[in-house]
């Protein structure tokens, strides 16, 4: 969540064994998370059995256990949760809404699902709706790096230039090693046409990282605009941001 590259951003998966492991990948995956830091999941857990089966990426199983869960206790927030993860991971979008909903109006206000949410309306090429939804995920979650990413990334599609270049640089004063976050900036200061910022990010990251493709490729996309050989449009979409 493009030809030359507009990849999707990455989803986050927070396992029950509290690990957070944020992949850029070419298709999201969604976020499980058992975390016990919030109100509504201090006073619940999910079922230990069923969340292995999760961590183990079985998720027929996981959607069987985490099914049985709330048929014997419907108002389990963090159950319904870690049910949507799974059917989304097993692509079904319109359940995995379902039972992200259902989290949330049981009182469930974690980070990790609200960045969810709004990754899958990424997904569903809803930006304005994501837009909202991650701005709470950056609410609850400030100091995540991937949550300023995310909504630096719909900001961009959404040609919110100047509030997606300040939601990565703050993803990347949290986290300065994302790449990801790093090439995005270059797209754009270049959609804002200020190409040298551009040349110069793109330039440093090739330096620091020569395998990473994307900065790579806008570089030379970038540099043969410089030297005339083709015209950069107003909104350069042809530069890639992800692998």
């Amino acid at each position: 969540m493009h030809t030359v590259l507009f990849g999707r951003c990455g989803l986050i998966l927070p396992l029950s064994f509290a690990v957070a492991v944020f992949v850029v990948t070419q298709r999201p995956r969604i976020v499980f998370a058992a975390s016990q830091t919030n109100s509504a999941s201090q006073e619940q857990v999910c079922d230990p059995l069923a969340d292995y089966f999760l961590g183990m990426e079985d998720y027929p199983e996981a959607i069987k256990r985490h099914q049985e869960v709330i048929r014997n206790n419907p108002d389990n927030a963090l159950a319904h949760y870690h049910l949507g993860f799974a059917y989304g991971v097993t692509g079904d979008h319109q359940r995995e809404l379902a039972e992200y909903e259902k989290a949330v109006n049981l009182g469930l206000s974690d980070w990790q699902l609200f960045l969810n949410l709004g990754l899958l309306d990424m997904e569903e090429n809803h930006p304005d709706e994501a837009s909202a939804v991650l701005r709470l995920a950056t609410l609850l979650g400030p100091y995540r790096p991937e949550t300023h990413f995310n909504l630096g990334l719909v900001y961009e599609r959404l040609g919110k230039f100047q509030n997606s270049e300040q939601e990565l640089l703050l993803s990347l004063r949290l986290d300065p090693k994302q790449v990801d976050a790093r090439n995005t900036l270059g797209v754009v200061y270049a959609e804002e046409g200020n190409y040298q910022r551009a040349h110069d990010e793109w330039a440093d990251l090739v330096n620091t990282d020569p395998d990473f493709t994307p900065a790579r490729a806008n570089l030379a996309i970038l540099e043969r605009i410089e030297r005339g050989e083709i015209k950069g449009p107003g909104r350069l979409s042809g530069f890639a941001h992800a692998p």
